[in-house]
């Protein structure tokens, strides 16, 4: 008797244990999408236009299955999003955006999302507010066209890596070395596009697009931009702006013009026509890209590619000295 009491008040001891051990172990945190900390699930991330899902890409790294809403020569100024889109966006870990109402319609959503605390952040929030350029019609209307000016461009991915840091800082440090990579490189692209632009003598200086998405780069390269369109594309350019664009190529004998990917050639067609007709010879100088990158899977499909391919083409049209396959000499095709 004695034994077997012996017996079960050892066993009562070591249930208690071991409920006491349970109850007192660490509950496993959860990272994101809830997983446990520590497992190597990689972050959901989904960005708005092609720039900011190029340089999420290169800071996220092999830590995040990157994808972008807006594809290559898609004008995000009037891009109306799907529910496909949205239902991407609300189960992503976190979502990027450029902001400054670059992306329209989906802008407001996206704010909305931020003040429930919602993981959407705007890469332009990197930004000094006295960088921020604004319309010359419209004095609340803001420039979003920021990745014009390469050191501009520099702080977002600055903010990218913020962001992604505070998400999942167990991989803070990855984030940091890449960022500084690209930091690096661009700092040599920024070099590369002051040169060449440079390089065009003054009096023909003078960049002439269908729509100001180039007032950043005007402001930090040096060089006279004209549109016939504002920043936002989501307005029609009136026969008033056409005609005032005429008269200025005619009087500057501006002899070049270029055209975009994302907008349509229409209204600065009609520039052409109208300054032909007064006896100016312009010409098309090339395509440029303005609001979204070139193909996917090509140099020209990368940010750097991007302004690689803009900066070579406009200093030789114009009459500057570049490479003809540009900085890293990737180009798809000569730029004569």
């Amino acid at each position: 008797m004695a034994t077997f009491a012996k017996a079960r008040s050892s066993y009562l001891i070591a249930g208690i244990v071991c409920l006491l051990t349970i109850g007192c172990s660490p509950t496993p945190s959860s990272g994101p999408s809830g997983q446990p900390a520590g497992a190597d699930k990689r972050l959901n991330v989904v960005c708005t236009v092609s720039m900011v899902t190029d340089i999420v890409q290169q800071i996220a790294g092999e830590h995040a299955e990157v994808s972008g809403l807006l594809n290559e020569g898609v004008d995000p100024h009037v891009y109306v999003p799907t529910t496909s889109d949205t239902s991407r966006a609300m189960k992503a870990d976190l979502v990027f955006y450029c902001g400054l109402h670059l992306e329209g319609k989906m802008v407001d959503g996206y704010e909305s999302q931020r003040k429930k605390g919602k993981p959407y952040f705007a890469v332009t929030d990197g930004i000094p507010h006295d960088k921020i350029l604004t319309s010359d019609l419209v004095a609340t209307a803001h420039d979003p066209h920021v990745w014009g000016d390469v050191q501009l461009w520099m702080n977002c991915a600055s903010e990218v890596e913020k962001r992604l840091s505070e998400v999942d800082p167990a991989h803070a440090a990855d984030y940091a070395a890449n960022s500084a990579r690209l930091l690096e490189e661009l700092k040599q692209l920024d070099s590369y596009i002051r040169e060449v632009i440079a390089s065009i003598p003054e009096p023909q200086r003078t960049l002439v697009t269908a729509h100001d998405a180039f007032g950043y780069f005007s402001r930090a390269y040096n060089i006279r931009v004209k549109a016939v369109q504002g920043i936002s594309t989501d307005s029609e350019a009136g026969m008033k702006d056409v005609n005032h664009l005429v008269s200025f190529l005619v009087e500057n004998k501006i002899p070049t013009v270029f055209v975009e990917a994302s907008v349509n050639e229409k209204d600065l067609r009609a520039v052409i026509e109208g300054a032909q007709q007064q006896g100016s010879n312009v010409q098309i100088g090339g395509t440029l890209y303005s609001d979204s990158m070139g193909p996917k899977g090509t140099y020209e499909g990368t940010y750097i590619g991007m302004q690689d391919h803009n900066a070579t083409l406009i200093a030789r049209s114009l009459g500057g000295q570049a490479p003809e396959r540009g900085w890293k000499g990737k180009l798809k095709s000569p730029v004569r």
